[in-house]
């Protein structure tokens, strides 16, 4: 069983509100909320069980319980590397390696980072909701985000929506970069194919990503770019590099040359949004992994 217990001091701001009120204004969606109404004292109002619709006064304590019976699922937990950034009750952080799914598929059913997870939590006996808030590429290595419970997942969830969670990649692209830039194109599934994707301004939805030169290797004519998103279509940032002539190196899919790299050389390199709970800011930062560090060794 997982189990949060948040605990709020009611300030002279939000006097007068119900409790409704007061839970929507930090965030808690309506899953989160059918939740408590269905959990026994999951609302205490100077702790006693309360209805959403109760007003608050300054100085009151609102306790809220979000509890979530174990689920079954699929995953099996298998001790796979993983590389822990940050973690505390309502997150986790971790740094992706490259050649590990996100979630388990009828080729990739015990070697994904679900798995990793699901194990890592059983060995500290804790229950196991995976709900990774920003997948990655099966080759893309860095920073992902993984919710531990109904609110977190839907607070962030609803950051992701309005792209108030800045995400930067770095990528190693054939040719010389302009120092920098905006791609302002809108993506597509290609016509041909179910997985690929394609830049299409007459049907495909809106994608923007910024960029910028950080090096530049003459004798191999690669550039090490950032790459910033404005939002997050699949394969966005592959499908953009290719777009504008600069694709990215060991992309099988738009760019297989795996002369200097065996997979394609993008890494979520930095994510910045704010606790779901806490409501600090938080910024997180992975070094280049090895494979990418060993073309631009300086950086």
């Amino acid at each position: 069983m997982m189990e949060r217990i948040l605990t709020y001091q009611i300030p002279p701001s939000d006097d007068g509100q119900t409790i409704l009120q007061f839970l929507k204004k930090n965030g808690y969606t309506h899953p989160a909320l059918v939740l408590l109404k269905q959990t026994p004292e999951g609302i205490l109002l100077n702790g006693r069980w309360a209805y959403v619709q109760e007003t608050l006064s300054f100085g009151d304590t609102l306790t809220i319980r979000i509890s979530e019976p174990p689920k079954e699922t699929s995953i099996v937990p298998c001790a796979l590397p993983l590389t822990i950034v940050y973690e505390d009750e309502d997150l986790l952080v971790v740094d992706k390696p490259a050649h590990m799914p996100v979630h388990p598929s009828i080729r990739h059913y015990e070697n994904t980072l679900a798995n990793a997870v699901a194990a890592y939590c059983a060995s500290r006996n804790q229950p196991f909701p995976f709900r990774c808030l920003n997948r990655l590429d099966r080759d893309t290595t860095g920073l992902t985000v993984i919710a531990k419970h109904l609110l977190s997942a839907g607070i962030l969830g609803k950051q992701a929506a309005e792209h108030r969670i800045v995400r930067t990649y770095l990528a190693i692209c054939q040719g010389k970069l302009p120092p920098n830039g905006c791609i302002d194109a809108p993506i597509a599934r290609a016509a041909d194919s179910v997985v690929e994707r394609c830049v299409d301004f007459s049907s495909g939805a809106a994608a923007v990503t910024h960029y910028e030169r950080l090096e530049y290797c003459s004798a191999k004519d690669l550039s090490l770019a950032s790459l910033r998103l404005e939002t997050g279509r699949t394969h966005q940032i592959r499908v953009h590099m290719k777009y504008i002539g600069y694709p990215i190196i060991g992309d099988f899919l738009y760019n297989p040359d795996f002369r200097d790299i065996g997979r394609q050389a993008l890494h979520s390199s930095s994510i910045e949004f704010l606790h779901p709970v806490t409501h600090e800011k938080k910024h997180f930062h992975a070094q280049l992994p090895p494979d990418m560090k060993r073309l631009f060794p300086s950086f």
